[in-house]
C-alpha cells in the first residue's frame, strides 16, 4: 500500500520565506517600473502639445486663441490618468505642465514645457535628484 505524502509545516514556511523574499525585493523594482513608464507618458503628452502648439502658432501667430487661452487647449484628464495637463499663455509665450494628479502615486512630480523647447521639472518627490534644464524621470537624476 502506498503512504500519501503530505508537506511539512517546516518545508511551507521554508518556502513561504523565499516567496517573501523575492517578492520584497521584487516589489520596490516593479513600483519603479511603473513610476517611470507614468513619467515617460506624461513627458511624451508634452512633447506632442509643443507640436501642436508650435503648427497653431504657425497657422494663427499666436499661441492663444480670441479669448486669451491657449491655441490648442490640453485634454480633460481620462479616468485612469496620472498626470493632468495645464497650458498658460500669451500671444509670444506658452508653458505647456503635467502635473501628477492629486491623491495619487505621481502628486509630487510636475514637469513643463515652453515655447522654446526648454524642458523642466518643477516638482519631484524629495528624494529625487532634480535638474533645472531637463526632466528628471529616475530618482538618481537621470534626465531627458
Amino acid at each position: 500500500m502506498n503512504a500519501a505524502r503530505a508537506f511539512s509545516l517546516v518545508e511551507l514556511m521554508v518556502v513561504l520565506a523565499i516567496v517573501a523574499v523575492l517578492a520584497g525585493i521584487a516589489w520596490p523594482s516593479y513600483a519603479s517600473y511603473v513610476q517611470r513608464g507614468r513619467i515617460l507618458e506624461a513627458v511624451a503628452r508634452l512633447s506632442e502639445a509643443r507640436a501642436r502648439m508650435a503648427q497653431y502658432f504657425l497657422d494663427q501667430r499666436s499661441y492663444v486663441d480670441a479669448t486669451g487661452a491657449c491655441g490648442v487647449a490640453p485634454p480633460a484628464p481620462a479616468a485612469g490618468d496620472a498626470f493632468a495637463l495645464t497650458c498658460a499663455g500669451t500671444s509670444a509665450t506658452y508653458t505647456y505642465t503635467a502635473a501628477g494628479t492629486t491623491g495619487g502615486s505621481m502628486a509630487a512630480f510636475a514637469y513643463s514645457i515652453d515655447e522654446t523647447g526648454l524642458r523642466s521639472t518643477p516638482s519631484l518627490p524629495p528624494a529625487w535628484v532634480k535638474h533645472a534644464d531637463c526632466w528628471t524621470i529616475r530618482a538618481d537624476g537621470y534626465c531627458l
